[in-house]
């Protein structure tokens, strides 16, 4: 865990941003002691001595900036309350570690928390979630946060491997052990031994493949194809999957005992959609990682974060990253604005139509959405709960359906069934 040291100045100032950075997954120090240590990160005010120049962000109170710490110099940024949001990714990402994740939003912070308390315990985890919603960050963050972090990281695709390769690939194998191997290989299991092997896309697995699998975990060996002699393994697996294996499991496609030996402790990561306040940090990771060595790098203003905030992110943050590098494209000042933010599906952008134009499909498919919404929520009795259930989605996403309604003008649920969900 990294750990920060603000200055007097900056608790003051931004005791808020501090407070910030401890629930994202820093340790907050203290100057008191007056010991500089190697591994310390620093936060000071404009005017103050930097304790050590290449590891210090200072933070400004006048305009809005960002200059990440080039040849041994101080990082530096400055912003207002308005900017509170993207500031505090921006000072996130300046001081995280490649590796860190990147979390704002309260249920994408309580899953961190889970997991940190996941990586104590050397027990097989199962991430489900969709693609592109950071199941292979959580798996690094797992590795990086056990007593395995000195070991390796080994990250497979099963859906990625040929099929007729994958018992050699996963297991290994001996010399001659069939046409074409002239030589041995040791495998995933054995190239992780020591840490964490990671298997996603694991309902891709063949059922045959499966139950070789399962004696892996359960006997911590493995025999290579051509051998007769187990060989013993020391890894941690982290499966990976977004079909839900359960209903995998139902449909004979997925061994039950496999699912219940892999799912010791499930984690789950929402859609983008469903967590609106990662995105302001996202979005101020990715301009820092895409930005390149440009001199100046682009503030995405509100004009910019709010149709962001309100984007259904069907690609998640795969999406996302795409549509930030458009944005670093188009934008050639210091600021990224709405004109800048272009989605991969311009329906994504209908909240901004206006009454009186013409109908686009963006425009249809609202109106149906909307309208099953409303039905939905009738046959609920305005349940917002049972609404979402029948809906297959979050209560947070049908609550922004909602808002969404009312800002163009089609309030959905009257002013007194409001009251009642207060």
């Amino acid at each position: 865990m990294r750990s920060i040291v603000p200055s007097a100045a900056i608790l003051r100032q931004h005791y808020a941003l501090v407070s910030t950075l401890r629930t994202q997954g820093f340790a907050i120090g203290s100057f008191e002691d007056g010991k500089l240590r190697s591994a310390d990160l620093y936060l000071v005010a404009e005017g103050e001595t930097p304790p050590a120049a290449a590891r210090t962000v200072v933070i400004g109170t006048e305009g809005r900036y960002i200059v990440p710490s080039r040849d041994g110099q101080p990082a530096r940024i400055a912003f207002s309350g308005a900017d509170a949001a993207v500031g505090a990714g921006f000072v996130r990402a300046l001081l995280a570690e490649p590796e860190m994740p990147t979390a704002a939003d309260p249920e994408s912070l309580a899953l961190h928390t889970l997991a940190d308390r996941v990586a104590a315990a050397d027990i097989t985890v199962l991430i489900n979630g969709p693609t592109g919603t950071g199941k292979e960050v959580l798996a690094r963050s797992i590795h990086l946060k056990s007593a395995r972090a000195n070991g390796p990281f080994v990250a497979i695709n099963c859906a990625a491997l040929p099929e007729t390769m994958l018992e050699a690939l996963l297991f290994g194998h001996q010399k001659g052990a069939f046409t074409g191997a002239s030589s041995g290989g040791e495998g995933f299991f054995r190239a992780a031994h020591g840490g964490t092997l990671l298997l996603d896309e694991i309902a891709e697995l063949p059922l045959q493949l499966q139950a070789k699998l399962l004696r892996a975990l359960q006997e911590r060996e493995i025999v290579p194809i051509g051998a007769t002699t187990p060989q013993a393994i020391d890894v941690r697996v982290i499966a990976c999957a977004n079909r839900d294996l359960q209903d995998e499991v139902a449909a004979g496609r997925f061994r039950a005992d496999l699912y219940y030996r892999l799912s010791v402790f499930p984690l789950t990561t929402k859609p983008l959609a469903d967590r609106p306040q990662d995105v302001p940090a996202l979005a101020a990771t990715l301009i820092l990682r895409h930005a390149g060595n440009r001199t100046t790098i682009p503030w995405p203003d509100r004009s910019a974060i709010t149709p962001l905030m309100r984007h259904d992110w069907p690609g998640n943050v795969r999406e996302l990253e795409n549509v930030v590098q458009r944005a670093l494209l188009f934008a050639g000042g210091d600021t990224i604005s709405a004109e800048h933010i272009v989605f991969d599906r311009p329906a994504a952008r209908a909240a901004n139509d206006q009454p009186g134009q013409p109908a686009t499909l963006g425009n249809i498919v609202q109106m149906h959405e909307f309208q099953a919404i409303r039905e939905t929520l009738a046959a609920c009795n305005g349940s917002r709960t049972e609404t979402a259930k029948r809906l297959g989605i979050s209560e947070r996403t049908l609550r922004y359906r909602l808002a969404k309604a009312r800002e163009q003008g089609d309030d959905i649920v009257p002013a007194t069934s409001r009251t009642a969900w207060a």
